[in-house]
């Protein structure tokens, strides 16, 4: 595995016409953006497992097949993630509200309320009643933005099952409307 970089910027400075918005202003803009909900979960430093709800989730590359989370730098999960140096995202299907509302509350024990077990090769925690899909990923970068830290992970594994996924906008939880798709192939927009 290679060497985990860190990279800390600095804020840049802002000009005159430009200003922050207020994060309730902040957070009515993205709640505008429905996304999908996943666990990212780990394994503490004692072998305990740690997860978090994340609807932060971005596939950044293909060659090599690499994932983006974003996480609080002062939760549990990311502490146990640097420990680590692996993670679990676990892609909630419809179904699992519940376990995205445990995830995202002050839960003592989050894992004894949602049946999990361990996956793949890691043996990082994968919710497998509440995950249609869980990927294994090596870290392979940390970037501080904010409050938050940017985890960039190389998928090493992957287990899924079709399903319909869990979706949070404008403040609720969703599904993907049931049905056939209506399209197949590239994005719109895409070159083919």
């Amino acid at each position: 595995m290679e060497p985990v970089h860190t990279a800390v910027a600095g804020p840049r400075p802002l000009h005159d016409e430009r200003r922050h918005v207020d994060g309730d202003d902040f957070r009515s803009l993205m709640s505008s953006f429905p996304t999908g909900v996943a666990v990212v979960t780990s394994t503490g430093r004692d072998g305990s497992p740690r997860g978090v709800t994340c609807s932060s989730l971005s596939s950044v590359a293909v060659t090599p097949p690499t994932l983006l989370v974003c996480l609080k730098t002062r939760g549990r999960t990311l502490e146990a993630i640097r420990t680590r140096e692996w993670f679990a995202v676990n892609l909630l299907h419809a179904r699992a509200r519940t376990t995205a509302e445990v995830f995202s509350s002050p839960v003592a024990d989050r894992f004894a309320h949602v049946p999990w077990r361990p996956a793949g090769t890691t043996g990082l925690p994968w919710l497998h009643d509440d995950a249609f899909a869980v990927a294994e990923c090596a870290i392979t970068g940390l970037y501080a933005a904010g409050d938050h830290t940017v985890v960039l992970g190389e998928v090493a594994g992957v287990e899924f099952r079709a399903d319909v996924p869990l979706l949070y906008g404008m403040r609720q939880f969703s599904a993907w409307p049931a049905g056939p798709a209506s399209r197949t192939g590239p994005y719109p927009g895409s070159a083919p």
